[in-house]
């Protein structure tokens, strides 16, 4: 069964540009994983420091294997400095 999520978060002011590139850093990575089927980061269009991230994979241990690759730590942790509330929000989807 495949695991479905979004990640949430917002860069503080005067963090929007590092942010982006470190989204786009990450999305580069995580799109080569074996188990990764999306990846896809969005940006609100009234709100660009407003970000949401669709994440799938094939299953939970493409997805474990995703949350222990050692660039997903570096970079959630310098994330944590530039975001609303240290870090991003994660919701769990299920397939209708």
């Amino acid at each position: 069964m495949t695991r479905a999520l979004y990640a949430e978060f917002t860069a503080l002011p005067g963090a929007e540009q590092r942010v982006a590139e470190l989204v786009e850093g990450l999305t580069a990575l995580v799109r080569e994983e074996p188990g990764n089927i999306a990846f896809e980061p969005y940006t609100l269009e009234a709100d660009p420091a407003h970000w949401f991230v669709y994440e799938v994979y094939r299953d939970e241990a493409a997805f474990q294997a995703h949350i222990t690759a050692p660039y997903g730590a570096v970079f959630n942790a310098e994330l944590a400095s530039l975001v609303e509330g240290g870090g991003s929000r994660l919701t769990w989807l299920v397939a209708a």
